[in-house]
């Protein structure tokens, strides 16, 4: 069964926000679970991460909590869709936010929404 575009975004918004969970992020088997087996990230450093690297990082990252800010989801082709929103994590020292913008290209594999493509971009 077909979703929505209404249920679409929401569906793929809790698995965004899993991923920002740091909980999530350190378990390496829901993680996983997430993200296409030929994920890629381009990072906000430029530097390009497969998907065996995500998961070796995030199961010893000790990171503060994301946020979402200004989420949109747009289905781009059947089964496929581009998910768009800012990130805000506070910084423990100075209290202040630190933003990102986002994006990431999910595929629907199996019946199944995967992670395929991810992108970080400091801003402002």
């Amino acid at each position: 069964m077909a979703l929505t575009d209404n249920e679409l975004a929401a569906h793929l918004r809790s698995r965004e926000e899993s991923l920002l969970n740091p909980a999530v992020r350190r378990d390496r088997a829901r993680v996983a679970a997430l993200l296409a087996e030929d994920f890629q990230e381009f990072g906000s450093s430029g530097r390009v991460w497969t998907r065996e690297q995500i998961l070796d990082l995030l199961a010893t990252e000790t990171s503060q909590p994301l946020s979402m800010e200004d989420f949109e989801c747009h289905q781009i082709a059947d089964g496929v869709a581009l998910v768009c929103y800012r990130s805000v994590r506070i910084d423990p020292l100075t209290h202040q936010p630190a933003t990102a913008l986002r994006s990431s290209l999910w595929t629907n594999q199996s019946g199944e929404w995967r992670m395929r493509f991810h992108q970080g971009t400091h801003s402002s």
